[in-house]
């Protein structure tokens, strides 16, 4: 439903942090699943960890996050602008279930529970095929900045 091309256009991240490869499904103002292709060649994994490449968890709660970016945007109708930040306010819940590690396609899903005064609160999974690897609530907010 968006490729990279899109992404790009939407999210102001950037190699190496920009961590949504493709959205697959978007019902606007309600969920949306994308996906990270994980790759040896990720800049993290030279020091997560050498001997057993693991992702971190704090990236695979960044690419969620960054996916529901996307779904705000559309919901929005709008992109941010260079003076337009996304940020975190809140991460509820955070379990890790399985380990992220190459080769492995994770797929990124996040359903908006509530938009309030720029606050968004999102229920959040990534899954590696029919295996959960975290689940968590998010909330994020975008805010002008000087």
């Amino acid at each position: 439903m968006m490729d990279i091309h899109e992404i790009l256009k939407k999210l102001p991240h950037r190699y190496p942090i920009l961590l949504v490869d493709r959205v697959l499904e978007l019902e606007t103002g309600k969920r949306i699943k994308a996906i990270k292709n994980v790759t040896i060649n990720e800049q993290f994994f030279q020091g997560h960890f050498p001997h057993r490449p693991v992702m971190p968890g704090v990236l695979m709660l960044e690419a969620l996050a960054q996916a529901a970016a996307l779904l705000c945007f559309e919901k929005m109708g709008n992109s941010p602008d260079d003076n337009t930040v996304y940020y975190f306010a809140g991460i509820d819940g955070a379990r890790f279930k399985r380990p992220v590690e190459p080769g492995d396609q994770l797929i990124l899903d996040a359903t908006l529970d509530r938009a309030r005064a720029g606050v968004f609160k999102f229920t959040t999974k990534a899954s590696v095929g029919a295996e959960l690897a975290v689940e968590a609530e998010l909330m994020c907010t975008m805010r002008t900045i000087a």
